[in-house]
Formats: structure tokens, sequence, C-alpha cells
């Protein structure tokens, strides 16, 4: 009997061992049907129909997870690729989905996911799904003209073509015949490019549109390409001025690294500044980028103001500076404060140890005051607790801020200097 136990003992683990073996096969061959949805999703700006098989004109997203969530991944798919193909003048859009295979059987409770439900959600109605159909429609490309009024041209000159390349800024808003619709496709490009995007409601006429062309010949005759574009908001300020505040703005991939967001911005700075009901410019949520770009553009509108000369940047920051900066370029007290700062360090000599320890102090003192308000707040609070506890918070504290302000002031700097590195390119 006893080896009938020991057979039947066997022949369970044995069991077991396959039912794992099995398992980790279903987890391999589920593992492969999982895509990478950053590297799925391939983009085209198309120009010629050639553009259609050039790999090298394609790029992928950076974000993904507004569609397909927070692991940026879909199921269900082998080799997968998403194409959306747009034509560069109007952005007509083409989306297809390829795969080498699909999913067909139901594993447990894994579903296999809806990619074009799930896209359709961004992407307008009116897009093609046929290539011969988008190429047709690449052609009418031919007549598409930018919408509202020129306000800005600039020229940049192209190393690799060695050619002068034109480029128009427009700026229009909602009731511009076709720009609603022309926008709805313009604006999918920001769920894969900034993180925080969302899209904007544009019947709301407050809102005001910035976009940037490439203006080229074709066959003699102009072509627009699309390659970036800005919205502002307009805000009543009491109690007859203006507050434009910019809520998105985006270059696209194949143009960035090319100064466009710098003319967009400085443009934009200057369209808002000849009108006198305008009180200060802002923008809502500014990311990092977003922010070095700002202090780049700023910095070179007020370099050449009075206030910010040489001899006067070593004296600190003053209400002159303040005043000529909101007068002239509109830029309220926080952007002319940090232009400040960039200036005075262009004419500071950090290897003199007076210079440089009197630019850090005065730095850290604008570093520090959040600091001084969390204490005011702080002391309010501190009558209700111990005393011992209170000491040592305050000892706590006060080397935790030291440590902050050092680290926080030594990536300002740097930051800074590569906004005067840049200044001093122009």
């Amino acid at each position: 009997g006893g080896r009938q136990k020991e057979s039947s003992g066997s022949w369970a683990v044995s069991a077991g061992a396959a039912e794992m073996a099995n398992l980790l096969n279903l987890e391999k061959k589920l593992a492969e049907y999982k895509c990478d949805t950053n590297k799925a999703i391939r983009l085209k700006l198309v120009r010629f129909a050639e553009d259609l098989e050039d790999e090298t004109t394609s790029f992928n997203p950076l974000y993904s997870h507004q569609v397909f969530g927070d692991e940026e991944s879909v199921f269900g798919y082998k080799d997968l690729e998403i194409q959306l193909y747009y034509t560069t003048c109007s952005l007509t859009t083409f989306f297809n989905i390829k795969y080498s295979s699909k999913v067909i059987e139901k594993y447990d409770n894994v579903e296999v996911d809806n990619i074009e439900s799930k896209l359709l959600e961004y992407i307008p109605t009116g897009y093609c799904s046929n290539l011969d159909e988008f190429i047709v429609q690449l052609e009418k490309d031919a007549s598409f003209r930018p919408f509202g009024s020129l306000i800005h041209s600039y020229t940049m000159y192209d190393e690799k073509e060695g050619l002068e390349l034109n480029y128009e800024i427009y700026k229009t808003d909602i009731s511009c015949p076709g720009f609603k619709e022309y926008h709805e496709r313009l604006q999918t490009f920001l769920i894969w490019f900034i993180e925080t995007a969302s899209f904007i409601d544009v019947d709301d006429d407050k809102w005001q549109f910035f976009l940037v062309f490439e203006r080229y010949l074709e066959d003699g005759s102009p072509r627009f390409a699309t390659v970036g574009y800005m919205t502002v908001y307009n805000f009543y300020a009491y109690p007859d001025k203006m507050r434009p505040r910019i809520g998105q703005m985006l270059v696209l991939p194949p143009f960035q690294g090319e100064g466009h967001g710098a003319q967009l911005m400085e443009t934009v700075q200057r369209f808002y500044t000849t009108k006198p009901s305008i009180l200060d410019i802002t923008a809502e949520e500014p990311s990092e980028d977003f922010v070095k770009l700002r202090d780049f553009v700023l910095a070179k509108l007020c370099q050449e103001l009075h206030a910010f000369a040489p001899e006067k940047l070593g004296k600190g920051f003053s209400a002159e500076m303040v005043e000529e900066a909101r007068r002239t370029w509109k830029i309220n007290k926080h952007h002319s404060r940090r232009v400040y700062e960039i200036l005075r360090l262009r004419v500071t000599n950090m290897s003199d140890a007076v210079q440089s320890s009197e630019y850090r102090l005065d730095v850290k003192r604008r570093l520090a005051i959040p600091f001084k308000k969390n204490k005011k707040e702080a002391t309010r609070l501190s009558r209700l607790m111990p005393e011992d506890w209170l000491a040592q918070q305050a000892e706590m504290s006060l080397s935790q801020e030291q440590e902050y302000l050092e680290e926080t002031y030594q990536s300002t700097v740097e930051q800074y200097r590569r906004i005067l590195e840049r200044l001093a390119r122009i």
C-alpha cells in the first residue's frame, strides 16, 4: 500500500509542476501580446506621397497615458503599429491599426483592448482609413491657406538643405471659417506631447489662437505647413483691463529645437504689448521647458531697457525695473525679478568672492520667501505644541531649509547660464 501512496504523491507534484509550467507559458504568451503604446503609435506629417514609405519621417509620442491608461500599453496584439498620419498643411488624418496577430481565445478575465474606441474619443471624425483616399486628400493641401491674419514672418537658415526657410505667424479665433475643424485635428498632438494636456472649450470666444506655418513653394505655388501653435485666454481684470493667459503651446516634433517656440512667444508678447488695455501676460501651470523659454524671451526683450543697464543691475532689484518691464513689455513683477537675476549674473564676476557672495545672497533671499511665509503660519500653530518638540522642529527645519536653498540656488544658476549662452548666440 505504501508504494501506491508514494506514486500518487509524486503524481500530484508533477501535476502541480505542469500547471505551473502552463501558467508560465500563458504569462509568456500574454506578454508577447502586450504592447507599449508609446512605441506602437507612429505619427507622420506628410508633404509628399513618398513620405508614406519613408520610415525617417515617422515619430513617436512622449505620452499616451490619457488614451491608454497609466501603463501606456494595450493587450491583445503582436507587432502592433497604430498609424496616425497627417497631411502637413490641413492636417487631414489617416488612421490605421496594423498587427501580425491578435488574441482570439479568452484568457480568464483578460480582455483584448479595443484600440479604435479608445482613440476615437480624441480623433475627430472625417479621417481616412484608406491610403489611396489619403493621397487624394494630400493633393488638396495645395489650396490650403492659413487662418486669420498674418502678424509676423521670419526666416531661418537650414544647414542641411543649404537654404533659407520662411515662416509666418497668424492670429485667429474660432469664428474663422474652417478653423474649428482644423483645430480639432491640431489639438490631438497635445495628448501625445504634453503630460497634463486637456482640450479647451473652443466655443468660448475669449480664446485666441496663434499659429506658426512654414511657407514653401511646390510647383511654383505656396504651401503652408503646420509648425506649432499657442492658445491664449483673455481674462478680465478690474476695472477696464485684460490679462491674457497662455493656455497651451506646442511646436510639432519635426520642428522642435529650431527656435520656433521663442519666435512664437516673442511674437505673442509683442502683439499684446501694443494694446493699452493689457495689464500683463501670464501662463497656466507652466512646464519647466516653458519657464526656460519664457525666461529667455523676456531676458532678450528686457536687456535693451534702461532700467536693466549693467551699472544698475549691480545695485539690486529696483522699483524702476518693475515699472519699466511692466510698462514696456507687460511683464509682471515675478517675471521681471527672474529677468533681473539672469541679466545680473551676466555682469557678475563669479570668481570674485565679494561679487559672487552678493549675488548668491540676493538670489537666496528670494528663494527663502516661501519659508518665511511658512514660519509665520508655524508660529501661529506653535502655541499649541510642547516646547521641546518646537526646539527640535526649529533645528531640523533650519538645516533642511539651508540644504534646499543651496540646491535650488545651484540649479537656478545653472539654468540661468544656459539662457545667457543662448542670448550670446543671437
